[in-house]
Formats: C-alpha cells, structure tokens, sequence
C-alpha cells in the first residue's frame, strides 16, 4: 500500500492553508477576486447570432457576497460558468482569482477549478454509488492527497454541514438538503477562494432552502470565502451583500447592503 511520506503531509497542509493566506493578501493589496471587463458571448444559431452578454462589466471584492437576479433565459448560469473556467468568453478579459481564465488550456482550467473554485448546482450532482464521505474526499484525491487523509478531511467538512453522522450513507439514503449539504462540503473541502453556487436552494422546500442558505452564510463568513450566488429566490437574495440584476447582456446593481431589504420593488421588476 502507498504510504504518505512526511514531506508529502506537509504539501497537503501548506496546500489547504494557500487560500486562506492568499485571500488574506487580496485583501490587504486591494485586488478584487473577480474582474471581468468588457465581456462579450454570442453563440450562433440556425436563425443567426445570439449576443448573451455585451461590454458585461462585475468586479467582486474579497469575502464580498453577491447575488446574481435576472429571467430565466438571461444568461445567469453560463456568466458563471464563464467564471469558473467551464466556458470561455467571445471577447473580454476574465480574471478569476488572479488567473486570466480564458487564457487556460482545458488541462490547466480543470486543475484551476479544482484549486480554486467552489461550485454548487442547483441538482446535487453526487455520484450515487459513493457515500457521502467517499464523494466529498473526491477533489482531494483528484489532487493527488491520499485516500485516508482526503477522508479525513472530508470527515471535517461533512461536520461543518452538519452531517457527520451520514457520511457512510449513499446519496440515495439521504435527503435533499442533506444532499445539497454533501455537495457544498464537496464543493468547498479544496479550499477555495470563489464559491459559485447556481441556484443553490432550487430544488428544496422553503424550510429547507432556508437552512442550507444559513449553512452557505456561516460557512461564507467563518472561511473568509468570496461567494456568487445565481438564485430566484429574492428574499435570500436580500441578505447578501449586492444584488446585481441581469439584463440585456448586462448586470447592473439594484440593491446593495444598505438597501437589500426593499424586495417588493425588485420582484415588481422581476415580474413576480
């Protein structure tokens, strides 16, 4: 059996301190986690053209928590799978965690995403044949930590979401925010510094959506974490920190902390 040599537990702590410790740089020097400048994203069509985004303009301070709004249709979900290296944009400059994501190789934008990106999905997306320990140590192992200490790890996570005692249960013998719980721990057990979370609480009942937001605000708070949110959900949408609405290829902040709390006026403009 492969042994762990000493220098290589060193690797693995000194790798689960980084964000932490560049996170704290960014916000000592100023520089925003997300900065993206003039982007555009067309995709052709059998009836022409499709312009998504236009000059979209976002910059996203560190351990800032913004909501993203905007119809269905709007462009939410591919703006942050721009952001997290899974799209590349038509023009425009992308820096994510100081990295210029539309300059990556597909190699190098799968190791960015392990390393720098944590990524929730409003579907699970838990591999069922898998407990819930085995698939949040999953990104560990992809980075090449052993088994034991990538369990170990996740066995911390899976605490920190509340289901330490479920992580020798399949997917299927869990419920849906305890699953969606699994994969908030999965997304964040590398660390991160960007969260991204794509409907987070979609798919859950109001009472349940509720407590996984908490959980997502504790976590974003206590790690020092940089979060984007894509949600519908206007009343959570209200307790971060900027609303930023979606349109017309372009975002445009609607509310900011100060002024979250007036949801009225925003579901009018949105149509509900």
């Amino acid at each position: 059996m492969k042994q762990t040599t000493p220098a290589a537990v060193g690797q693995v702590s000194r790798t689960q301190r980084e964000p932490e410790a560049r996170t704290q740089e960014m916000v000592e020097d100023g520089s925003p986690v997300v900065d993206v400048r003039d982007l555009e994203k067309s995709y052709r069509t059998a009836r022409g053209t499709l312009q998504l985004f236009s000059k979209l303009n976002l910059r996203v301070e560190a351990r800032e928590m913004v909501a993203i709004v905007g119809q269905s249709g709007a462009g939410k979900s591919t703006l942050l799978h721009i952001l997290g290296a899974l799209d590349t944009p038509s023009a425009g400059t992308v820096y994510c965690a100081s990295t210029d994501v539309a300059r990556l190789t597909p190699r190098q934008a799968a190791a960015f995403r392990n390393r720098e990106i944590g990524y929730v999905w409003q579907f699970h997306y838990l591999l069922p044949e898998f407990t819930a320990l085995e698939n949040v140590a999953m990104p560990l192992q992809a980075r090449g930590i052993h088994r034991r200490d990538a369990q170990k790890t996740a066995a911390d996570w899976l605490k920190e979401v509340g289901l330490e005692e479920r992580g020798d249960h399949r997917s299927g013998e869990l419920s849906g925010g305890e699953q969606q719980r699994v994969a908030l721990a999965r997304a964040l057990v590398n660390r991160p510094r960007l969260l991204l979370a794509d409907e987070p609480t979609g798919d859950l009942d109001a009472i349940t959506a509720e407590r996984i937001f908490e959980v997502i605000e504790r976590l974003h708070a206590s790690h020092g974490l940089t979060s984007i949110l894509v949600t519908h959900n206007l009343e959570l949408a209200a307790r971060c920190a900027r609303i930023l609405r979606l349109e017309n290829g372009c975002l445009r902040e609607v509310a900011s902390a100060s002024k979250n709390k007036d949801v009225i006026g925003l579901q009018e403009r949105s149509g509900k």
